[in-house]
């Protein structure tokens, strides 16, 4: 069992998920989870691997954005909204409105951390985001960042990355964030661009 001072000396070093998590949630027995630095070709021949990265950042810089043709909206009442757009944004993951609905019901649940990006042309909502708080660690991890595909590259992950940062930037002590290394979207990068860093990456490997 790692101990809440070992976490939080090397958050994403030490566990592949945020503390509570890892406090909470089993491994699956075909499931084997490794660190970078105890990845060997040898374990291969049995699992398969999915590679993934996890980010630190420490809340101090975050970029001012301003968008004027989307705004921001609250979204912890609109389940449905975050069915459609998370559905809407990838062809690997589909979620239902009970899933959404017991992520509310979870000990980190933060309402503030429920956002929608709406287009104000139109009133259709084309992003959003979730995040997490846990108050014993005092980490702010980001579960879930989308955009539909037909408005990517125009900044607004960025934004709603950004927005979420700001509103913990003087409540949580810093956030985290992980996901697909071979993910074709490229979170990774678009973390990055909001001020993440870290080179750590967790093999979730799942017997042949």
């Amino acid at each position: 069992m790692i101990s809440l001072e070992s976490y939080l000396r090397d958050p994403c070093g030490t566990t592949s998920i945020p503390y509570w998590k890892y406090k909470t949630v089993a491994v699956p027995p075909n499931v084997k989870i490794v660190h970078q630095g105890e990845m060997s070709a040898g374990l291969l021949a049995d699992y398969n691997d999915e590679p993934f990265f996890r980010l630190y950042h420490d809340l101090k810089n975050i970029r001012k954005m301003t968008v004027p043709e989307v705004e921001i909206v609250p979204g912890s009442a609109a389940i449905m909204e975050f069915v459609r757009l998370i559905n809407g944004s990838y062809t690997d993951i589909h979620v239902t409105a009970e899933q959404m609905e017991s992520y509310r019901h979870t000990p980190v649940y933060c309402p503030d951390l429920w956002l929608l990006l709406r287009e104000k042309e139109t009133n259709n909502i084309i992003a959003g985001g979730i995040a997490d708080h846990d108050k014993e660690t005092g980490e702010m991890s980001l579960e879930w960042v989308q955009v539909l595909p037909a408005f990517r590259g125009r900044g607004y992950g960025q934004f709603i990355v950004n927005a979420l940062l700001s509103i913990m930037q003087n409540t949580a002590k810093f956030a985290t964030v992980s996901g697909k290394v071979n993910e074709p979207t490229a979170p990774e990068r678009l973390y990055r661009k909001c001020g993440f860093v870290g080179d750590y990456i967790w093999h979730v490997l799942t017997r042949k």
